[in-house]
């Protein structure tokens, strides 16, 4: 059995421009994700998903689809339309206030959020054991937030404080100033106001204002959830670090309507669901992700945790849990002039429902689980690359490679490829040596390989290679699919 080296080189281990660099080179060579439109020169922070990347991204969306809906009675799930009436974004405060405060470093030219400065500052403090400075600058950064200046408050505490740009340590900086994200878009013939509509920056919206739809059809009563996986799109000013912020991206989101009084033991519960989702689904290591709680509150919610991830570039948000209140729905109710309360049918109480929301960037995620699978070690004295994903994320699930493919060793593997391809993702490679296909396979986060040899054709067995360990067991070829199959469930 050959099992490798244990002096392993994971990605934590590496410096985190080239940890990026050997993911992006990795991603584009074995078809994870392409630039978009890359004959044209490309476009900025745009990104095609390929062969294999696609097939990994459904895996994500899938698990996630079936831990928030299949597993809960109560939650269904949408696919509302990326435009909406206009109206919407009005009522749900997007027109007049979605908007970022930017600042810009005059000496590197790159462009930065002024709230995530200071926020990673404050985090920073807290975890340099420094929580009286934390407290201190975390209580100016409220108070610039209620101030008449808020932009100019900004500014002064990133000057006062000497925050720096995290990623070149430069802090020539401009003053602070808003900008919406939203895009913006003329439907019907005439380019005028009357036609202006917005491609989605979120997919929440699509989901309140079909709260009574969804009610009413699928027979719902309080506590009760609507899921939704959908593309959104915010004009990002500051982007970059490949997949991580990009201006067109994929939302998994659920809103779950509750009691008014009750929302706190639901955003408790569903803090605890999701966070174990991580580690148990996608398989994220542990230690990498963290608990952080919004002190400054957005303007709908009454609590705030983000669900944060290392990332080779710094620790960073993947989802968010929010006790949203009734703003939503009250809203719309006062925009749109229908009611929107909900009737308990046992005891005749009408309010407008609270919602608990979850929150997961798919796209981040997929990066999430790139780098944190990322790992290079030495088998047989050789180096290799591999992606220590978990089997239910990776994107092909076995691999069926003939030892030759002469002397019938060739048609029995296309016969297992085919017989294994009605269970799950598989593919079958013939070319180079056996040695040079598994570095392929396990390049790629394959966890099992299935060698068909002359033993195969004399008394049926084959061999099964297991990625991590390089392990192989014998087994009869007959029972391949169930055996591949009991461990990915």
């Amino acid at each position: 059995m050959t099992t490798p080296d244990t002096a392993r080189v994971q990605s934590a281990s590496l410096s985190p421009d080239k940890v990026m660099h050997k993911l992006v080179s990795l991603a584009k060579r074995r078809g994870f994700i392409f630039p978009s439109s890359e004959i044209y020169g490309g476009l900025s922070s745009c990104f095609d998903y390929g062969p294999l990347g696609s097939e990994m991204k459904r895996n994500i969306k899938e698990l996630w689809w079936n831990a928030m809906t299949r597993r809960h009675q109560n939650i269904v799930g949408i696919d509302a339309s990326i435009m909406m009436n206009p109206t919407v974004w009005e009522a749900s405060g997007h027109v007049s206030s979605f908007n970022d405060p930017l600042i810009d470093d005059r000496t590197t030219k790159r462009r930065y959020r002024a709230d995530h400065l200071i926020e990673n500052h404050i985090e920073k403090l807290r975890r340099d054991g420094r929580d009286e400075d934390a407290l201190r600058v975390q209580a100016a950064y409220e108070a610039a937030g209620g101030s008449d200046e808020p932009n100019r408050a900004l500014y002064e505490l990133i000057i006062a404080e000497a925050i720096k740009a995290p990623d070149t340590g430069s802090a020539d900086w401009t003053e602070v100033r808003q900008f919406n994200l939203m895009f913006q878009c003329n439907m019907g013939a005439v380019a005028d106001s009357s036609g202006t509509v917005y491609l989605r920056p979120e997919t929440a919206q699509g989901i309140f204002v079909n709260f009574h739809n969804v009610r009413e059809a699928s027979r719902m009563k309080v506590p009760f959830g609507i899921a939704q996986i959908g593309k959104a799109f915010r004009n990002e000013i500051v982007k970059g670090n490949f997949i991580f912020r990009m201006v067109e991206f994929e939302q998994m989101e659920m809103q779950y309507f509750v009691k008014p009084g009750t929302q706190a033991e639901a955003f408790e519960t569903w803090r605890e669901e999701r966070y174990g989702w991580y580690t148990a689904q996608l398989g994220l290591s542990p230690e990498k992700l963290h608990w952080y709680k919004h002190d400054k509150l957005a303007h709908y919610a009454d609590l705030a945790y983000d669900i944060k991830f290392d990332f080779p570039f710094g620790t960073e948000e993947i989802e968010g849990i929010h006790s949203r209140t009734d703003f939503d729905l009250t809203r719309h109710q006062e925009y749109s002039g229908k009611n929107m309360e909900y009737v308990d049918q046992v005891t005749n109480e009408r309010y407008v429902p609270y919602v608990v929301e979850t929150s997961a960037g798919c796209d981040r995620l997929f990066l999430a689980v790139l780098s944190d699978a990322y790992t290079e070690d030495v088998v047989d004295g050789e180096e290799r690359v591999l992606l220590k994903l978990a089997p239910k994320v990776a994107p092909v699930k076995a691999a069926v490679l003939p030892l030759m493919k002469k002397g019938g060793m060739g048609e029995a593997a296309m016969k297992l490829r085919d017989e294994l391809a009605e269970s799950f993702a598989v593919q079958y490679d013939d070319a180079a040596s056996i040695g040079k296909r598994y570095r392929r396979q396990d390049e790629i986060g394959t966890p099992f390989c299935v060698t068909v040899d002359h033993e195969s054709l004399e008394n049926g067995t084959v061999t099964v290679r297991f990625r991590d360990t390089a392990a192989q067991e014998r087994i009869q070829m007959s029972q391949a699919a169930a055996f591949i199959s009991a461990r990915l469930a």
